[in-house]
């Protein structure tokens, strides 16, 4: 079946945590539904980034929603400018709430760690739980790599291609070159011509804050998880190293190991073999 044939697409809009808005697109099958799977992505992208996974999905039989996590894509900025780790936890806690029934929870890197607190700290929150590229511990060379990247436009682009030629110079190997009607989907255009990447600034704030990485706090949360869980890994990952993942794997006996060819970046790196490891996972492990 084509997916374009056997899903439907809506735009939808969750109350997250002190009021703030949650964007998100969801992909619905057109028959029979599985339990729904929540699409968290990374803080340097935004839903758009699981379109293909998510569409996927919901051709299987899963509705799949993608949400911008507060502060990115069409979500609402924080007037508070609240980005800490607890300010995510609680916004999961909030569309769950919404949704009436456990999740599976897929999450790249901040979506991630997000989903591993929230789950840990709140056992049965979540039915099943997917980590792209991130786990307990990480990198700290790593880590301050994306921060610099994160950092490093605070006056825009000039055009799309300077923008993809940042993130082609942010990618550990050498890709196919981004396509730029892709990446203008995670990029804003102001009054001054200029593209900015499609978060408030003041998020930056998150990923300078040790806090919301916090090792201790996040190992004690793994301890506590026994859902079917998934860690994703880049094989090319300067974030997660082999060691964590084994260690995370102690940490959760329910969970599973698999490796893409990709950096940091797996959604955009490798979109179509993650999703196809995805939906083996969803199929053999999820109720």
């Amino acid at each position: 079946m084509t997916p374009g044939e056997t899903v439907r697409r809506e735009h939808v809009r969750f109350a997250g945590h002190q009021g703030v808005t949650l964007a998100a697109d969801r992909w619905a099958p057109s028959g029979a539904e599985r339990r729904t799977v929540l699409l968290l992505p990374g803080g340097g992208q935004t839903r758009r980034s699981w379109s293909r996974t998510a569409e996927r999905l919901a051709a299987e039989g899963w509705p799949a929603l993608g949400m911008d996590a507060r502060g990115h894509g069409d979500s609402e900025w924080s007037p508070a400018g609240a980005y800490r780790l607890d300010d995510f936890v609680a916004d999961l806690h909030a569309v769950v709430d919404q949704l009436g029934a456990p999740p599976v929870v897929v999450g790249a890197s901040l979506g991630g760690r997000t989903a591993l607190a929230a789950e840990g700290e709140s056992p049965g929150l979540l039915a099943g739980l997917v980590l792209v590229d991130i786990t307990h511990r990480v990198d700290r060379t790593g880590q301050a790599r994306v921060r610099r990247f994160l950092e490093s436009a605070p006056n825009g682009f000039g055009s799309l291609d300077e923008a993809a030629a940042a993130v082609d110079a942010y990618r550990p190997r050498p890709g196919t070159r981004r396509n730029l009607d892709g990446l203008r989907k995670n990029l804003r255009r102001r009054a001054d011509g200029r593209w900015y990447w499609h978060w408030d600034p003041g998020f930056l704030a998150f990923a300078a804050d040790a806090r919301n990485s916090d090792e201790t706090r996040l190992t004690r949360a793994a301890r506590h998880v026994t859902i079917p869980t998934l860690l994703v890994r880049g094989r090319h990952s300067d974030m997660v190293p082999r060691a964590a993942a084994a260690e995370l794997l102690e940490l959760i006996p329910s969970a599973e190991l698999v490796e893409v060819a990709a950096g940091h970046m797996i959604a955009g790196d490798d979109n179509d073999v993650f999703t196809e490891r995805l939906c083996e996972f969803l199929a053999g492990r999820v109720p």
